[in-house]
């Protein structure tokens, strides 16, 4: 028997000769979501989601019927269709929800179920919203396959044969009673490590007790349902309702592409992409329960204005949007330069943003101009990067107040120029403490908390093309950078394992503020002066802005890139140092004039 979700009240709905059994989470005062699972699941899949939301909603989840403590019809052929699992759904709205339409959020067939539920007439005023996560219509399905046949080109063609590979499993759930047994015997026992393994679930009691009769019975959901569909999809499966769409990057079951050009379908359409692999409710739930959340808040904000337009949610616009908006995302060294233009570009994308500076007023700064940006929230927070116990304290107040931070970039840095001979031991301790241990710092105290979340995410540390190249003027700068980078690499293989990914940016000459505040050893403070504003000169005319740095910033998170050269420089002198290290060296013998 299944487990019972800690705190719920449970009711028995019937409907259509079954007994559908209803959990409830919240307060039944507040707007009303409901959940709906996949196969081969039950309504615990979205356990950890629920428990983030019962706070703002009335959260409700069901065992769809043959699944859980829901009751299967008899007999199992023809009782699992579309139409009356639409039935299903809408005697669970009006028992929980009889007075308010409800918000509907659905995973794999629960999202299936979803679009048929958002596109039919008979569910109009019923559903306020939709979220679909990892889950087509089959009617779009059925367009999609018959665009790509009737008009095939070499792009179709690949799309339609990677689905066709990724869809081998609804081959096998057609055959007649080969599924049933697999799932009774040998796959039901072994299910729950394959999805430990494959899909780095926790090992935290889920999947439950009564997965081999669900997905026995649940086998029935594709056989009654798929070739009718795909073979005469509706020409009218159009969503009456706001859609949110949660596509998981690393999916192994279904394509990014079959959600191609489904604005046709979904005029009011949101759209997101997550870090994950399929099971995202169990690998992925503050994010999900983040957006969910968000996209509720925003419709129910456009109902209770009396038809006025609904923002977007996040307010979120340019080419990242659908991948940041709503990830937490902290910038150190974020009160200038390259830390204040990449607080700007995750706030155009939409997401929220921490930025962090020894200069408080900066940083705040920062934040509010990434709120006017775009950011749906911004905090500006004081901290030295080099003080280890502050940065421990600025992590758990990050962690208690906005959540565990999703990309981490650790920018802060300060120049410094003289021999090694005229670097004295304290230089060498400053611009360790800020360029390396700022860094040592901000991965522990972040990462770690990335790590024991177990959902992923990203760190970004901020090198330099001096970490290529040595030079006899750099040599405590370009040894702490070059330390930088050998961290990132050493880190990123030790997080790989965790969906953890790190990657390290390698600007050069960008003309920001550094060069304000850069020491120049050996030196006397007029000559330091005078130095520094040739320096900042020689920047200026360079004039290679601070946003194609935090454009590279977004990119490599994106694409988790690990080394990020940045400007023309930077790849020239990574290439120095991989293919003619000779070179390299007698670069590094030249004596800078200033």
């Amino acid at each position: 028997m299944n487990r019972g979700l800690a705190g719920a009240r449970e009711r028995r709905v019937r409907t259509g000769g079954i007994e559908l059994c209803v959990a409830e989470l919240g307060d039944a005062a507040q707007p009303t979501v409901v959940l709906v699972h996949g196969y081969p699941d039950s309504k615990e899949v979205w356990e950890e989601v629920a428990l983030r939301l019962q706070d703002r909603f009335h959260v409700v989840l069901y065992d769809v019927r043959g699944c859980g403590r829901s009751t299967a019809p008899q007999p199992l052929r023809g009782g699992f269709t579309l139409e009356k699992l639409t039935d299903d759904f809408l005697a669970v709205a009006d028992a929980v929800s009889p007075d308010a339409p409800v918000h509907l959020v659905g995973h794999d067939w629960g999202s299936v179920q979803g679009w048929e539920f958002a596109t039919v007439a008979r569910t109009e005023g019923r559903i306020a919203s939709f979220t679909s996560v990892s889950g087509p219509s089959l009617d779009h399905f059925g367009h999609w396959l018959n665009r790509r046949i009737s008009r095939p080109t070499p792009r179709r063609a690949a799309q339609l044969l990677g689905q066709g590979a990724r869809s081998w499993y609804v081959y096998a759930l057609h055959t007649p009673r080969l599924p049933e047994a697999a799932w009774r015997g040998p796959l039901g026992a072994r299910w729950p490590r394959i999805l430990e393994r494959l899909e780095r679930l926790p090992a935290d009691g889920y999947p439950t007790a009564s997965l081999p009769s669900d997905a026995a019975h649940g086998a029935w959901l594709y056989r009654d349902n798929v070739r009718s569909r795909l073979r005469r999809p509706r020409p009218d499966a159009y969503a009456h309702v706001p859609v949110q769409l949660i596509v998981p990057t690393g999916d192994r079951y279904l394509s990014q592409h079959l959600y191609d050009d489904l604005e046709q379908w979904a005029p009011q359409l949101v759209r997101h992409t997550l870090e994950g692999q399929h099971w995202v409710p169990r690998t992925r739930p503050d994010q999900l329960a983040a957006w969910i959340a968000e996209f509720i808040t925003s419709q129910e904000s456009r109902a209770d204005g009396a038809g006025a337009p609904a923002a977007r949610t996040p307010a979120a616009k340019g080419p990242y949007a659908e991948r940041f908006g709503g990830r937490l995302v902290l910038v150190t060294g974020a009160a200038g330069g390259i830390g204040r233009a990449t607080a700007f570009a995750f706030a155009e994308a939409g997401a929220r943003v921490v930025a962090v500076d020894r200069d408080a007023e900066g940083a705040s700064r920062t934040a509010e101009l990434a709120r006017l940006i775009g950011a749906p929230a911004a905090w500006g927070e004081c901290a030295d990067v080099a003080d280890e116990q502050a940065m421990e304290k600025l992590a758990a107040k990050v962690a208690a107040e906005y959540g565990v931070v999703d990309v981490l970039v650790n920018n802060a840095g300060i120049g410094l120029s003289g021999t090694f001979m005229d670097t004295s031991a304290e230089d060498w301790r400053r611009v360790l403490d800020v360029n390396l241990w700022g860094v040592i710092h901000g991965c522990r105290t972040f990462g770690r908390q990335m790590a024991e979340r177990g959902q992923g995410g990203h760190i970004v540390n901020t090198a330099s093309a001096a970490a290529f190249q040595p030079s006899r003027a750099l040599a405590a700068y370009s040894t702490s950078k070059a330390a930088v980078l050998m961290l990132s690499e050493c880190l990123r293989a030790e997080l790989a394992g965790q969906g953890i990914g790190v990657s390290a940016i390698c600007p050069g000459i960008v003309n920001t503020g550094i060069t304000t505040a850069a020491r120049f050893t050996g030196v006397s403070e007029e000559e330091q002066q005078r130095r520094r504003a040739r320096t900042a000169k020689l920047y200026g005319l360079r004039n290679y802005p601070p946003e194609k740095v935090a454009d590279a910033v977004l990119q490599a998170v994106l694409h988790d890139r690990a080394v990020v050269p940045v400007t023309p420089e930077a790849h020239g002198l990574r290439f120095l140092s991989r293919f003619t290290p000779r070179v390299r060296r007698a670069l590094a013998r030249i004596e800078p004039k200033l």
